[in-house]
């Protein structure tokens, strides 16, 4: 077969779709929206539909619940503070986060909430962005009494709790021990969500308002947010969560009337943004550029080589490394990257088809974008089948699996 110009080969894309077909042929994914950069040129499939029974087309301009692969979109607002000085890293974050003054913590993770020491240290900036605050997700800890708390003051996404607005969030939020020592451990979701909050009180606006101001328009992310309004509220999917045990198609979350058709209380930068293929694209090219886009800049470079470099040691992201391979059966081989940096994971090892240095995360709603600086290379994959059963996890690793094949 021939080459085309675009840095992938012909017979890589006709196999990357094949692929992707598959999935969607096999009645377990409905429908996807799949977008492929490498240098200046794009690829796009919008395969299958985008309810189980039929209903329209996936099309290159359908709005996707990105869940946690919002996590290194919402954390460039808080890069922006840094470049301009209006954060440091070090600083101690008891100006615009009282609550979290004077924290205990627990003696054992899984011990009574008043069984507690005082922390050693104050929770620092550094500790927020890189997650290392001390209190987070634990899904090997589900059932003890922190993660019951949390779960019941509404502190994460999940229902019937709702988040409440971000004040009465930090209140409850501040009630709680941590369950590490600052800067000791890493932990998922609930600092990407106090990053936003954070970012909210240091700038005075909302979260959105920054982040749209700052990031969203200068990137032409024109669908990006954290609601869908009416007007584009037809391009926005059912979500499923099937049933783990029968694979019936369950909506966890409907388009019309659903979490995402109004406004929400609180701007969750952990997995609150609804988003599109092209918008996604817009912002992984730009850090992909160094922080450029088309001739402006959006974040220093410096600031781009922090996010996406390695934070951690490996004591400190032990826990993440254990959930990502002694628990397979939880986490479904999902990752396995070995390092994080700001808000989203960075590859430490070649553990699989990606190169070290790839960058992204993915997202609970069966999402998962990620860029490539050696290969310059961007993939975004966006479906509406949520975690409960394999299936999404194993479409994004073939997903890669054949773009990597598809490079030239």
């Amino acid at each position: 077969m021939g080459h085309s110009n675009s840095g992938f080969s012909e017979a890589g894309l006709r196999r990357l779709r094949e692929v992707l077909a598959r999935h969607v042929d096999s009645g377990r994914i409905p429908g996807l929206v799949a977008l492929v950069s490498r240098g200046d040129e794009t690829h796009v499939e919008a395969i299958g539909t985008t309810r189980h029974d039929g209903g329209a087309p996936m099309s290159r301009d359908t709005i996707f619940r990105m869940a946690s692969t919002s996590k290194p979109v919402s954390i460039a607002a808080a890069m922006v503070l840094l470049d301009e000085c209006r954060l440091r890293l070090d600083d101690v974050v008891d100006e615009w986060l009282p609550e979290l003054a004077g924290r205990q913590v627990l003696k054992r993770v899984d011990g009574p909430l008043d069984d507690t020491v005082p922390a050693r240290r104050p929770i620092t900036v550094r500790d927020v962005l890189t997650s290392t605050f001390g209190l987070g997700m634990d899904m090997t800890a589900l059932g003890t009494p922190i993660l019951n708390a949390v779960f019941e003051r509404g502190l994460t996404p999940n229902l019937p709790v709702p988040v409440p607005e971000q004040d009465e969030w930090m209140r409850r939020l501040g009630e709680l021990p941590l369950m590490h020592q600052p800067g000791e451990c890493w932990q998922y979701q609930i600092s990407s969500d106090l990053v936003g909050v954070l970012v909210s009180r240091v700038t005075g606006r909302s979260f959105e308002e920054f982040l749209r101001e700052r990031i969203f328009e200068p990137l032409g992310m024109s669908d990006t947010g954290f609601h869908v309004p009416e007007d584009k509220i037809d391009r926005l999917p059912d979500l499923y969560a099937p049933d783990p045990q029968t694979g019936e198609f369950l909506v966890w979350d409907e388009a019309k009337g659903g979490r995402w058709s109004q406004a929400p209380a609180f701007q969750g930068g952990g997995g609150g943004l609804v988003s599109t293929a092209d918008d996604y694209h817009a912002y992984f090219r730009m850090l992909l550029n160094g922080g450029m886009h088309a001739g402006e800049r959006i974040l220093s470079r410096p600031a781009v080589e922090l996010m996406t470099t390695n934070r951690l040691t490996a004591e400190q992201q032990a826990a993440r490394h254990a959930l990502a391979v002694n628990n397979v059966h939880v986490s479904f081989g999902q990752g396995q990257q070995g390092g994080w940096g700001l808000g989203m994971a960075v590859r430490t090892y070649r553990g699989d088809y990606a190169s070290i240095g790839q960058f992204g995360w993915d997202g609970g709603s069966g999402t998962s974008t990620y860029a490539d600086p050696a290969e310059q290379l961007t993939g975004i994959l966006l479906t509406q089948v949520g975690y409960t059963v394999p299936d999404p996890a194993r479409l994004m690793n073939d997903f890669w699996t054949t773009l990597y094949q598809a490079i030239d």
